[in-house]
C-alpha cells in the first residue's frame, strides 16, 4: 500500500493547480478583484439570492456538508454529513441528517419540534414558536441546537448576513456541481464566509463557506447544496413525527441560563 508522502504532495499541488488554470491567478489579480468596503454588486447578488429563497411557499434541497476540527496540534481533521430537508412555509420543516458525527431527523409541524436519533431510538419533543424563524431563534438559544446554514431559511435572511460585514465583493465566476454560479465573498469581525449563487432566474444558493478566523487554524464549515426543487409535492404527514415501536422519549438539555423548554403535550405514539 503506498503511503502519502509531503515531500511528492507539496511537489503535486503546483500541478493540480495548473490543471485547474488557477497557477497563474496572483494575489494581485485577486487584490484587484476585491474593493474597499461593500461592493454595491455583491450586495444586489446576495440581496436577490435571498428575496427569491424567502418568496418560496415550499421547496427540498440536498446537501452535503463538512466541518473542520483543529487539534491541539494544530492538524486539522475533516467530517462530513450529508442530509435533505424539506420546508413549507410559514412553519413546516423536516431535515434528515447523516454522516460521520451524527444520524438525526428533525421535524417541525409548526407547533413542536422532534429530534429523534434513530440508531439509539431515542427522541425528544419539545413546544418551540408557530414559525420557522422563531422555531429556529428558539433552538439555538435555549437548546443549542443549530441547523447548519439555517440562516438562509429566515425571511429576512440579506439582513442577518450582512450584519456587521465590513468588506464584500464578487470573486467571479464558478461552477458548483455543474452549476454557473457567481461566486461572492464577505468578512467581519469575526468569520469570513462566501456563497455561491446560481446564475439566472433562478438564483438559489449553491454553495456556502464559512471561516473560523478568530480560531487558530481557521477552521472551516462548508455546505453544496443539490437537488433544488422549488415547487415539490408535500404532504402534512412528513412533517409529523410519530414514534416507531421501541422508541424511547427523552427530554432536551435547556442551557445554562436559558428557559426550560416546554414538553410538547404526550401522543401516545401519534400526533
Amino acid at each position: 500500500m503506498n503511503r502519502l508522502n509531503p515531500t511528492r504532495v507539496s511537489r503535486w499541488l503546483p500541478v493540480a493547480l495548473a490543471a485547474v488554470g488557477l497557477a497563474g491567478l496572483s494575489a494581485g489579480a485577486l487584490a484587484q478583484a476585491q474593493t474597499a468596503g461593500i461592493d454595491p454588486e455583491a450586495q444586489a447578488i446576495l440581496k436577490k439570492s435571498t428575496d427569491y429563497l424567502a418568496g418560496l411557499k415550499q421547496f427540498s434541497v440536498d446537501t452535503q456538508s463538512t466541518i473542520e476540527v483543529v487539534l491541539d496540534s494544530g492538524q486539522k481533521l475533516q467530517f462530513g454529513n450529508g442530509a435533505s430537508a424539506s420546508v413549507r412555509r410559514p412553519n413546516r420543516l423536516v431535515a434528515r441528517r447523516t454522516g460521520d458525527l451524527v444520524n438525526q431527523t428533525f421535524y417541525y409541524d409548526g407547533k413542536s419540534l422532534t429530534l429523534y436519533n434513530p440508531d439509539e431510538k431515542y427522541y425528544a419533543t419539545v413546544a418551540v414558536p408557530d414559525t420557522i424563524e422563531g422555531m429556529l431563534d428558539y433552538a439555538r438559544d435555549s437548546l443549542d441546537v443549530i441547523v447548519p446554514a439555517g440562516d438562509l431559511l429566515y425571511r429576512d435572511a440579506f439582513e442577518i448576513l450582512m450584519r456587521d460585514v465590513k468588506s464584500a465583493f464578487v470573486v467571479g465566476k464558478a461552477v458548483v456541481a455543474g452549476v454557473r454560479c457567481d461566486q461572492l465573498a464577505f468578512r467581519n469581525v469575526d468569520v469570513d464566509w462566501q456563497i455561491w449563487i446560481e446564475e439566472g432566474a433562478k438564483p438559489l444558493p449553491r454553495k456556502f463557506v464559512i471561516t473560523s478566523i478568530q480560531v487558530p487554524g481557521a477552521p472551516q464549515f462548508a455546505v453544496v447544496m443539490t437537488s433544488w426543487n422549488t415547487a415539490p409535492k408535500l404532504t402534512e404527514s412528513m412533517f409529523v413525527f410519530s414514534p416507531p415501536k421501541g422508541a424511547k422519549r427523552t427530554e432536551f438539555l435547556p442551557l445554562p441560563g436559558a428557559s426550560a423548554p416546554a414538553p410538547a403535550p404526550s401522543t401516545g405514539g401519534k400526533k
